[in-house]
């Protein structure tokens, strides 16, 4: 489903992301973990066309991101709180994402609330702005559009962050039930190594933009290797 071929960027002559070849399946959960200034965040962009490449490029369903819109038909995204308009209510946001997506009344009720738990009562009819929220309710905000739109591809940078725990462990039965229920790609960030491992079948280690291990993780089976690869970088 998505193809990363020769990709290379660099800033001020620094290696941000140098990946010869990746490829994602279909409903895959790929986790991608790294120190700070591993490549995740870049690497996501370059993915979602926000960054432009110095060489090689990514492919969604065959196409070239620079080269189509199409695949923005069917990906959601959310890597930081610059993607949401702050001047709007959460319910004006979700009201304009419907309206972009395609989406009628009756469909937005019925998808806000599989995030009913999730929202705690905090986001939707609270009559103010977007930017007047929390850390943590705007990261909700940015997640909950980016999913609500049923996504055959969802591309989160460190969801966790910002969380309290019982919206982490929520956010965590969330991603697994899109990947379960509506065969959904997911690819996710994130410094919390647990959740990474609870969640996901497939682990990249990032080291200065190169991926360094790039293993399988069913039954937690890369755990060892995943802890051993950090405990040798302190």
């Amino acid at each position: 489903m998505i193809q990363i071929n020769n990709l290379v960027k660099t800033f001020n002559k620094n290696t941000a992301v140098n990946i010869p070849a990746l490829t994602i399946a279909k409903a895959e959960i790929v986790g991608l973990v790294g120190n700070n200034g591993a490549g995740k965040t870049t690497t996501f962009r370059l993915m979602l066309d926000l960054l432009k490449a110095d060489t090689g490029n990514v492919r969604i369903n065959g196409v070239d991101v620079v080269k189509s819109e199409e695949w923005k038909l069917y990906t959601g995204s959310f890597l930081d709180s610059n993607f949401l308009i702050d001047f709007f209510t959460p319910d004006e946001y979700f009201t304009f994402i419907s309206k972009v997506y395609g989406l009628n009344t009756d469909e937005v009720k019925e998808r806000l609330a599989k995030f009913e738990k999730f929202m705690n009562g905090e986001i939707l009819n609270q009559k103010k702005y977007i930017r007047h929220f929390s850390s943590g309710n705007r990261q909700k905000i940015g997640i909950i559009a980016a999913m609500m739109i049923y996504p055959k591809i969802l591309i989160l940078d460190e969801p966790f962050n910002f969380l309290d725990p019982s919206s982490q462990i929520e956010m965590k039965n969330l991603l697994q039930k899109f990947n379960s229920e509506l065969g959904t790609t997911i690819l996710l960030s994130s410094h919390n190594i647990q959740y990474v491992m609870d969640i996901c079948n497939r682990i990249i280690i990032l080291d200065l933009g190169h991926i360094i291990h790039d293993k399988t993780n069913l039954d937690n089976k890369a755990k060892y290797e995943i802890e051993n690869y950090f405990e040798r970088k302190m």
